[in-house]
Parts: C-alpha cells; structure tokens; sequence
C-alpha cells in the first residue's frame, strides 16, 4: 500500500475520469422523465454536465448543480457553460451535504463518485463521513472507501420520486464492509438496477465498476442485474424489457441475484431443508498461521540442514499446490520437501534465548540482518521470531481458488500458512463423512454464492463464508461406498480430471439415493454453480 506522501495527486482525489460513452448512456435512461433539478457531486472535468447539455436533458426551466472540490477542473467546467442554469461549485461534496441537505432535494443525482480510501481523507472529511454513515444506521469503519458515503448522502438528498445514477466498485455486490450499504439501499429504494461489464470500463486501473441507477418510490418493484460484455452494448440496452426480481431487505451478498427468481427459490428451499447444515455446524473454522513473513519462517530442505533445525519445524502445507489431493499425506508432503519446497513451518520453543542451538541463533540473526523481523505482525511480539496460534487442524480449505475450492483432510499433522484455512472438527465428528459431503453440486453452488470474486477470476472464501456452505447431512452410509466413493474423488482430484466426474458420484450416491433429493434438482444446482463459476472465470480473461 503505498503511503499518502508517494500517492498521485489524482489518486488521493480518487479521480478516474468517466469515458463520454458512459455517461451519454446514463444520461440516456433518464430522457423521459420530467427532470427539473439535477445533482452532479463529483463533477470532474465535466462529462456529465456535457452529456446532459448535449443530449437535451437539460430544459429551459431544469437546473444542474455540479461540485467539484479541484479548483482548476471547476474552473474548466465554469467557463465551458456560462449558463444561468448550471451551477458550478468548487467545494468539497461532505461540506456542501452538511450544508444543504435539508434545504435541497432533487430529481436526478449522477455521476461518478472520488473513490477515495479511509487513510486519504482529511480528520474533517473522516468526521463528516462517520456522520452520514451512522446517522443512517450505518457502521463506520477506516475499510469503508469515500464513495460508500457519496452514495448515501446523495440517496438523502432525492426527493420523493427521485433517482440515482452513480458508476461505483463491483465490489458493493459482495464484500463485507458494504453489508451495511446493502441493506441501507434496499430498504431506501424501491427499485435498484445493476448493470456490469465483463470488460473493464477504466482500463487505467484493475478495478471492476458497475453501473447503480436506484429509484425512489413507494411501489415496491425489486432488484436486477443486467450483465452486458462492453459499453458499446450499453447503446442498445433496451432497459424496461429487463424484470426485476424481489429484493431481499438484508444484508446479503447481491450476487445471488446473478440468478434467476427461481433459482432464488432453490437456494432459500435448501437452507430451510433439515436434510443440510451449515459447514460451521461441523466444528471451528480459523484462518491460517499468520506468520507476519512466510518467505522467513517456510524452510526449505536446504534452510533445515544449513541451520540444523529439524528439531524446531512442523511439517506444513503452504501453498495451494502443495495439496495434491483431497488428502494431505506424509507422502505428500515427503514429495514437497523432496522438491525443494517450503514445506516445513519454523516453530522456535518459548525457552530462554541462550539455550537456543548455535545454529538457530545464526538463523535469527540472519533474519535481523535482512530485516524480517520489522514487518508490523513480528515487530509487535514479545520475541519476533515465536510465531503465536500454532496447532495443528483436522482439515484445509482453500482460501483462494481457480476452478473449485478444495477441501483437504490432515493426514500427516500439517499445519498452514494464511493461504488456507484450518478446521478443527467438534468430537465425534466422522471427518470423511464431512469430506464426502462437500463434493457435491449444491454445496459447489454455496461456494460461489458464499465467497466473492476478485480480478483474474479468483474466488475467495473468508472464514465466515465457508461456515455458510450449506452441506448434506450424512447419518450413516455404508463402508464400503464411502471409502470407494472417497477413493474416486481423491484419484479424479490428483489426476486434475474434470471434477464434475466427482460430483456426478456424489450427486447420485448421496443426494439422490440417500437424502432422496430429485435428479432435477441437483441439475439445477450444478447450472448454478456452472453459471456463476463461468460469469467468475470470463472476469479473469
């Protein structure tokens, strides 16, 4: 993360310009609505304003005010439209909320608000942001990004009827800090629109944008997600032949709306069905080893002889390749070291620093000189180099993931780097009943709808995501089914088959043969799956 002092100046304004093409469609949606009085927050350099002026929004007796807090870029705007009718103010949006939002309402606020992060802000900034976003129910917290109160803020400042048209992150769709925002949104407006773009809209930066429109009103119509591949199909979106679907006043995650009204249905049907259980039911789900410097405390073969610290390292697995199969064996892990991979996790005893080997003072001292030791999660322990929280878990799960995320039984008292995540099943529990009941279309289906996408197709599952993957409740089976079915799984996982081989067998043996679900409806949850895996992967191309 780079420091405030070697930031851009367009960064700490959280300025990335909104292509003509863009904001001509947006402009676009509006042309048949009796709009009078016109709110642009962030206007920039102006694009919006130009839109509205040239695509005739803009009638005798209508009004635009536009706020931009560079004076240069207000300046610009001032003089291209020396118009009685739009109002240009150098100021800074928080200020001019704080000043006006209950005196000013109106019909139509757009644009593309400063994506500013928590530690750019100003101390008045950060104030007047932790104000709009609790005096609207709403947590405050340094992870939430200047345009979540933007978005707020304006939404306060509609009238009645009014609407709002804001280009935002894709990331408002699922991560957590937004969870808040979510609910505020669906329960503020009557109608949301989500448009997205498989294609990045600012290629200048990594950032998957969406298109919000929200609309005030008292019938209540719903939500949709319209996914368009570029903004040249934007053109010829025909925008009312698009159905809403009910929206949920809740916090959830809007990707679910990725899919269809029934499919909805599906979903909520399975988590009401006595025959499933949440993941986290099963036991303790933690994050990995944070080490605070895995390139420090991962040995390798050569490391573990130049330093003689066999005695000291616990067998690890501390990368997704490490794990070859659905279990993680002491071959396996044999192979890795053997490899030359770090594979090994330093664990330095809590005993006095002078009874430490020679050897093992040496590797600490080495450390020192490099410089590992001043990373923030080292440089805040009593003693740098005694990593805290070591145990060793019954099962991995990914944490990051391509295809599928994989789900490991412990067979050779590994532990794990943060790049997994440890289970720690309740007593009693038949850890490979839990593991067969994984692999299956509809828990699959959960691991898409739980975790969020990034860029490159990544999915990620956070601890608490994980604990929501909904899994068969396996009461008994027989033996020999389970261990050929485990068998089978482990065998089309190392040999990197097609894991739908997998879940075909699972699909069959356990979720129609022995919780007696339909055939139907195990197709209708790997369509899911396959759509939502298919819309993650085609972002990472």
């Amino acid at each position: 993360m780079k420091l405030k002092k070697d930031t851009t100046d367009q960064k700490l304004r959280g300025a990335y310009y909104t292509p003509l093409q863009l904001s001509n469609a947006m402009v676009g949606f509006f042309m048949e609505d009796n709009i009078t009085n016109i709110l642009e927050p962030s206007c920039g350099d102006g694009v919006f304003v130009d839109s509205i002026i040239q695509n005739g929004l803009l009638g005798d007796s209508s009004s635009i005010t536009a706020i931009e807090i560079e004076e240069s870029e207000a300046e610009k705007v001032k003089r291209r439209y020396n118009n009685q009718n739009i109002n240009v103010l150098n100021k800074d949006f928080f200020y001019f909320y704080k000043e006006n939002y209950n005196k000013m309402k109106y019909d139509l606020i757009l644009g593309n608000p400063p994506y500013i992060r928590y530690q750019y802000l100003t101390e008045k900034q950060r104030e007047i942001q932790s104000e709009i976003l609790t005096t609207h129910g709403m947590k405050s917290n340094k992870l939430i990004n200047a345009w979540v109160a933007f978005l707020v803020a304006c939404i306060h400042m509609l009238n009645d009827n009014g609407k709002i048209a804001f280009v935002v992150p894709a990331e408002i769709l699922q991560v957590a800090y937004a969870e808040d925002l979510r609910k505020f949104l669906s329960n503020e407006l009557s109608k949301i629109t989500l448009i997205t773009f498989e294609k990045l809209v600012f290629p200048d930066i990594e950032q998957e944008v969406l298109i919000f429109i929200g609309e005030k009103g008292k019938e209540e119509k719903g939500i949709r997600i319209i996914e368009l591949e570029d903004l040249d199909e934007l053109e010829t979106l025909d925008l009312p032949s698009n159905k809403f679907q009910k929206m949920s006043h809740t916090k959830e995650k809007w990707t679910k709306y990725f899919t269809t009204k029934e499919e909805i249905e599906l979903i909520q049907q399975i988590k009401k069905d006595h025959r499933f259980m949440k993941f986290s039911e099963y036991g303790t789900i933690n994050v990995g080893i944070t080490t605070g410097n895995n390139s420090y405390f991962s040995i390798d073969k050569q490391i573990e002889e130049e330093y003689q610290l066999s005695s000291v390292l616990l067998p690890l697995i501390g990368r997704s390749s490490h794990a070859k199969g659905i279990y993680f064996t002491k071959d396996d892990w044999l192979e890795n070291v053997n490899n030359n991979k770090k594979a090994q996790l330093l664990n330095f005893q809590d005993i006095p620093y002078e009874e430490y080997p020679k050897k093992h003072k040496e590797y600490i001292t080495l450390g020192e000189r490099n410089g590992d030791n001043k990373g923030y999660k080292c440089s805040i322990r009593d003693r740098w180099y005694i990593v805290p929280s070591i145990w060793v878990p019954d099962a991995f799960f990914l944490r990051r993931n391509y295809l599928y995320p994989k789900f490991v039984i412990n067979e050779c008292g590994a532990v794990s780097t943060d790049t997994m995540h440890r289970i720690k099943f309740k007593d009693g529990t038949d850890k490979e009943l839990v593991l067969l009941s994984y692999y299956n279309s509809i828990s699959f289906a959960f691991s898409e709808i739980c975790g969020r996408s990034y860029g490159g197709g990544v999915l990620e599952i956070l601890p608490g995501e994980l604990g929501n993957i909904m899994l068969p409740r396996i009461n008994s089976i027989d033996p020999n089914i389970k261990k050929d079915l485990l068998s089978e799984i482990d065998k089309i996982v190392r040999n990197d088959e097609d894991i739908e081989k997998a879940l075909d067998l699972v699909d069959k043996q356990i979720l129609v043969n022995i919780l007696g679900i339909a055939e139907e409806e195990c197709k209708n949850f790997r369509n899911i799956w396959k759509k939502l895996q298919r819309r993650r992967l085609g972002r990472g191309k």
